[in-house]
């Protein structure tokens, strides 16, 4: 397995989080509370006569200056319409991205919210407006620096970097390799039944917990995996329950979705395709991270013959979903 020994996060101690705030311009008070993040590091910081700030510190060597500003460019440009989305802040001279001691981050207004109750249907037509909104304005120009999400990237690259590890036991490797490898090609003939549908930017990881709700309705945070994908991808992880339930959940999303943007129901081809590509994406994710401490300290239970027992399962579960029809619309 990977080197545990040292990570370059090592250096971020509380001292250099606050000098790093400081040297943006703003007057820290001591005050540091970690918050929940694995891909990067977050904290809320307190300033001197305002309210604290949110730093996100960018993990080294995920993404070039210029797709982390495209991130920011594309959460301003959401901001200056209305849609809730939360925007970093920028400097007199407009920057946004921000260095210091080998380190980039960004710094965000500090917003409060709740789960959000997407059992409330109403609820589901609020968020499908929102999603519509974001994504017509998604769709008026590309990412040029952002990947997009397709079957190559997010599926067999995951798979061959997990096959390159010793993260499967001995005894499974067999068992999953042959299923993730049939999965895959489920997921290909997914896509193929799609046909060709249109190529976004998208918020990339919409889920609940990327979703804050108030009074005043959703907000959205945490652009950092936002790429070029099909809108689907950005409404399916909106949806649980039995089959029945997720219909009813799809026609109320797409109700208030189509009010500002049409949806192609080709698209609802990719769910479960694409809740596969998440699922193993997932899996090589842990495995490319374990060389950080906060990694084996979180999931410790990766790479035990339980959780492989457990994606062996799921995978054939998936692949039983994908030969069923896709869920109906309208």
């Amino acid at each position: 397995m990977n080197d545990l020994t040292h990570h370059p996060y090592d250096a971020l101690t509380p001292d250099t989080v606050l000098n790093a705030v400081d040297s943006a311009g703003h007057r820290t008070d001591g005050r540091l509370l970690a918050l929940n993040s694995y891909e990067n590091r977050v904290y809320q910081v307190g300033i001197e006569d305002a309210q604290p700030l949110i730093a996100k510190f960018y993990r080294p060597g995920r993404w070039s200056d210029a797709a982390i500003r495209e991130e920011h460019d594309f959460s301003q440009a959401l901001w200056e319409v209305e849609i809730p989305a939360v925007a970093p802040l920028r400097d007199h001279d407009g920057e946004s991205l921000f260095h210091f001691e080998g380190f980039r981050f960004a710094l965000y207004p500090r917003r409060g919210g709740r789960w959000p109750d997407l059992e409330n249907l109403d609820n589901l037509v609020w968020m499908g407006r929102f999603l519509g909104r974001i994504h017509a304005l998604g769709a008026a120009k590309d990412f040029a620096h952002r990947p997009t999400l397709d079957v190559e990237s997010f599926g067999w690259e995951s798979y061959r970097y997990l096959m390159t590890t010793d993260f499967i036991p001995r005894e499974l490797r067999e068992a999953y390799s042959t299923l993730a490898e049939d999965v895959l090609a489920q997921v290909e003939y997914g896509f193929e039944r799609a046909g060709s549908v249109q190529k976004i930017r998208l918020h990339g990881d919409c889920h609940p917990g990327n979703i804050l709700w108030t009074d005043a309705g959703p907000h959205f945070v945490d652009f950092d995996d936002a790429r070029m994908g099909p809108a689907v991808q950005d409404i399916w992880m909106l949806l649980s329950g039995e089959r029945s339930q997720q219909t009813a959940q799809v026609d109320e999303i797409l109700a208030g979705y189509e009010e500002f943007m049409e949806f192609n129901p080709r698209e609802l081809h990719l769910i479960e395709p694409l809740r596969t590509l998440r699922m193993i994406h997932y899996s090589a994710w842990l495995a490319r991270r374990w060389s950080d401490p906060t990694f084996p300290l979180h999931f410790p239970w990766f790479g035990g013959p339980r959780y492989w027992e457990e994606q062996i399962l799921a995978l054939r579960e998936q692949f039983a979903a994908m030969n069923e029809p896709p869920l109906q619309w309208m």
